[in-house]
């Protein structure tokens, strides 16, 4: 049985007008959906180790997003473990959900710069969907070189942001992607979108996290 650690933020509140955040429910719901479907083993940890946030609730009468409310999934979320707790090495995959939440507290954290640096170099698969490719930033491989630096990428993009969250984000995340070397792609604002390269899959917007999850489930099977 293939085993998936889904890497949550624990922020609840983000910018200088505590705009609420958390994690962008179908961005958990529904790779989570796919990873089940697929009959794989899915635990939960965040850096702290305490109950996460949702954002989006609203979006609950989604299929998938209710199956995650109603089922096991945001128990078992709820009950996720410190992520320094984990032996992140026995599983065939990492995924990071977006949510403007990781935004304020994964750009930097050095842990998840180690987990996610580790399982990319033995061939683990590394996803990210929105605003989890913030995970992937100022990670630095074995070689010295940031992990992005011409690796095909997606994530929320800047015109996504303009009409969003600009004033509260910390800065902008294809930006910040590019600068590191990323080869960044795009399409229609909110139209979803996935992509991989090698063992790293991302995604643009909250419409790509079943995308996200297929292309996980497809690597794992190849």
């Amino acid at each position: 049985m293939k085993k998936v650690l889904i890497i949550s933020s624990n922020t609840n509140t983000i910018g200088p007008n505590h705009r609420r955040t958390g994690n962008f429910l179908p961005e958990v719901a529904h790779p989570y959906a796919e990873f089940a479907r697929a009959g794989y083993h899915i635990d939960f940890a965040s850096l702290t180790g305490e109950s996460p946030f949702l954002d989006n609730l609203e979006s609950s009468a989604d299929p998938d997003n209710l199956g995650f409310l109603t089922g096991k999934g945001w128990a078992d979320m709820q009950k996720g473990v410190k992520l320094s707790t984990v032996d992140v090495s026995t599983y065939d995959a990492i995924f990071i959900p977006g949510g403007l939440a990781p935004l304020a507290d994964m750009a930097e954290d050095p842990l998840i710069k180690k987990v996610v640096k580790e399982t990319y170099e033995r061939g683990a698969v590394v996803g990210a969907v929105c605003h989890g490719p913030v995970s992937l930033l100022n990670v630095k491989l074995s070689n010295g070189k940031y992990l992005v630096d011409g690796k095909n990428i997606s994530s929320f993009t800047t015109l996504e942001e303009e009409n969003y969250a600009k004033a509260d984000v910390p800065f902008d995340l294809q930006t910040a992607l590019t600068k590191q070397g990323a080869i960044y792609h795009t399409v229609d604002p909110w139209q979803p979108f996935s992509i991989t390269d090698g063992n790293l899959v991302t995604g643009q917007n909250p419409a790509s996290g079943k995308g996200v999850g297929e292309k996980i489930v497809a690597l794992l099977g190849a």
